[in-house]
């Protein structure tokens, strides 16, 4: 589905700032953030709970207003939601009466109705979710509820995926499998995609970059390069150094005052 007037799928964020009103006082949330993403690449977001990094993942949404500095996506400043933007939460936030094909077509209006089947078909194909296209959320195991997220996510032919933390409340084993999946789809698709995670060795096993967010108010303390070749091995010397390094960050980090969260 082309996007008209729209050019590229990359991401450049400039002296972005946002803060919050509580109670009587006001509370900077982000500060000064200043970050480009090429298209087709994958970043990675790491930093402690409350530094800002889900905050700035719902502004590039669109989700979230009232900040200061610029958001581009291709030629375009980002003022609001659009269709050249996907998100990904969490928790899979499937409507619970729809079947599986009904979610996936949810968000596509006004096209018809055999373009509408063909693009559904071809993503529950892309998730690996063909035969349960007419199965309901509470029939899904939970990877298998967010791959039917992705795939509504994906269906409108998004130039960036944004991720929240989405595998946070799987399993361990369906968790790596989701990892392997959604890397699958991402060089299947060649979509720029954006993680927020807590999980180091999940940034790193993904990302083409890990960006190290500061305590709040949340900042880009580091952009680490991951130079390693895909698939990637968690067990290599490499890997393991890697995170070694972002772990240092962090105990850094930890030593110095932290804000309460919002």
């Amino acid at each position: 589905m082309a996007i008209t007037g729209y050019i590229g799928g990359s991401l450049v964020v400039e002296r972005l700032n946002k803060s919050y009103q509580v109670r009587d006082s006001e509370v900077a949330a982000l500060q000064d953030i200043n970050l480009s993403i090429g298209e087709g690449e994958f970043i990675s977001i790491v930093g402690a709970s409350g530094c800002g990094k889900s905050t700035l993942l719902r502004i590039i949404a669109g989700l979230e207003n009232g900040h200061d500095g610029s958001v581009k996506l291709g030629d375009r400043r980002i003022a609001g939601p659009g269709l050249d933007r996907g998100m990904v939460f969490q928790e899979h936030r499937l409507i619970p009466w729809l079947t599986v094909e009904q979610n996936v077509a949810f968000g596509l209006n006004g096209l018809p109705h055999g373009e509408t089947e063909r693009l559904v078909r071809e993503h529950l194909e892309l998730v690996g979710l063909s035969g349960f296209a007419k199965a309901h959320p509470h029939q899904l195991s939970g990877g298998m509820a967010q791959r039917v997220a992705i795939a509504r996510a994906l269906v409108n032919q998004p130039k960036l995926l944004l991720l929240d933390e989405p595998f946070g409340a799987l399993d361990a084993l369906t968790k790596i499998q989701m990892q392997q999946e959604i890397l699958r789809i991402w060089e299947v698709e060649q979509t720029t995609m954006v993680l927020v995670t807590h999980d180091i060795d999940e940034a790193i096993y993904l990302g083409d970059r890990v960006v190290i967010m500061s305590n709040r108010p949340g900042t880009v303390k580091r952009l680490i390069s991951v130079d390693l070749p895909r698939p990637r091995d968690r067990s290599s010397f490499e890997f393991v150094q890697l995170r070694r390094e972002i772990y240092a960050e962090f105990f850094a980090e930890a030593e110095k005052p932290f804000a309460y969260a919002i």
